[in-house]
Formats: structure tokens, C-alpha cells, sequence
């Protein structure tokens, strides 16, 4: 069986600069509290975006105000009755090896109300900095499947930025 999940790299802009949601992960049958985004897996015919919905509000307390890459929804009906949905996320995981057979997609997205003290299986809810992102990573303090994200967000953002010093205006 495989998994399919969503993920939510929730940003938010800072006169320091943009800070990250983080959680640490409360699991009564795994060992260890590793850190993770906020996000889990979709149930039978959930979309992904109603999933990430729900997922935000049941760990977080808050909700999507926007997701800031374009995602170009195409929804179809064929005549067999199957409804798809189809769109571009941030980046999109599957586990090659490991305990778990998962797959998932993460979107960059902003959030707006008030954050929960503890979340559904989760606490320790609270924006860090890309430094401490970078130190968390460095010190292996995330889940293996938000580690991979984590690091490919980092590089993306890294590698825009480099790239802004050099436009020409």
C-alpha cells in the first residue's frame, strides 16, 4: 500500500525576513519527535487542496489565504464517471526506500488566523527562520519525507535569490 499525502510550506514575509511554519510530530506509536510541516494524508476522493485544507486547520489553527505558486487547475469529467484534477504544486515526494511507502505534494502557500498550542497529533507550532531551518536540517531534526522538502524549498529559494542580485533593471 502507499500513502499519499499533502504537505503546506506555510511562509510568511518579516522585517528579519521570511520565517517558515514548523511542528514537532506527536505520534503515540512512533518513537522520536521529529520536526515536520504541517500536512497528512488524504482520505478516499479528497482532493488535494480540500486535504491540504483541512490538514492546515486540524494542526495549525489556521487557514489557506493563498497558495503563491500557480497551480493552473484543470478539472475533467470523463464519460466513465471518473472527475480528475490536475495541477502544478511546489514539488511533489515519493519515499524510495524506508519504512513507509509514501508519495506527496507540497504547496507554498500563506495563512492567516490564530495558531493552536497543539494541534492534531502535534505541538511546539511556531515559525522559525530560514537560518534555523538550515540548522534543523544540518542536525537531522525533521521526518525523512519533510527533510527532502525542507531542502528542496531551501535550494528553490536560494537559487531565486541568487538569481534576483544578478537582473539587470
Amino acid at each position: 500500500m502507499i500513502y499519499v499525502n499533502v504537505r503546506a510550506i506555510i511562509v510568511k514575509e518579516t522585517p528579519a525576513g521570511e520565517e517558515v511554519l514548523i511542528q514537532r510530530r506527536v505520534k503515540d506509536h512512533e518513537k522520536g519527535r521529529p520536526f515536520e510541516l504541517p500536512g497528512g494524508r488524504i482520505e478516499q476522493f479528497e482532493s488535494l487542496l480540500d486535504c491540504l485544507k483541512r490538514e492546515l486547520k486540524e494542526e495549525t489553527g489556521l487557514d489557506i489565504e493563498n497558495i503563491l505558486d500557480p497551480i493552473d487547475l484543470v478539472e475533467t469529467v470523463a464519460k466513465d464517471g471518473f472527475k480528475v484534477e490536475c495541477m502544478r504544486p511546489f514539488a511533489v515526494y515519493q519515499t524510495i526506500d524506508g519504512p513507509v511507502d509514501s508519495m506527496g505534494v507540497y504547496f507554498r502557500c500563506k495563512a492567516k488566523g490564530s495558531l493552536l498550542e497543539k494541534g492534531d497529533e502535534t505541538d511546539m507550532i511556531g515559525w522559525v527562520s530560514l537560518e534555523r531551518l538550515q540548522s534543523l536540517i544540518e542536525h537531522d531534526e525533521f521526518c525523512g519525507v519533510d527533510k527532502a522538502g525542507v531542502e528542496f524549498y531551501l535550494t528553490d529559494y536560494n537559487r531565486k535569490n541568487a538569481q534576483s542580485l544578478f537582473k539587470v533593471e
